[in-house]
């Protein structure tokens, strides 16, 4: 058996997550980690601070993107 083959999905795409790093909520929204904090920060894309991490909802980057969909629609 090829030790390749055991390998697992990367975590952006494991659907049983309840938190994502910031990097994988940028990965899931193909965008990079910067533009990803600037979302952030500027309140368009939920996150949360345990202890010293910054976490995203797992719904935050498709919820981030429904609204943009609905804004590009009304416009």
């Amino acid at each position: 058996m090829d030790e390749h083959s055991t390998l697992t999905a990367p975590a952006a795409d494991d659907t049983t997550l309840v938190l994502l790093t910031v990097e994988e909520a940028a990965r899931r929204l193909r965008i990079g980690r910067t533009t990803c904090f600037a979302l952030i920060r500027a309140g368009e894309l939920e996150s949360i601070d345990i202890g010293r991490l910054r976490r995203v909802p797992a719904d935050a980057p498709a919820e981030y993107l429904a609204r943009r969909r609905a804004a590009k629609r009304a416009a």
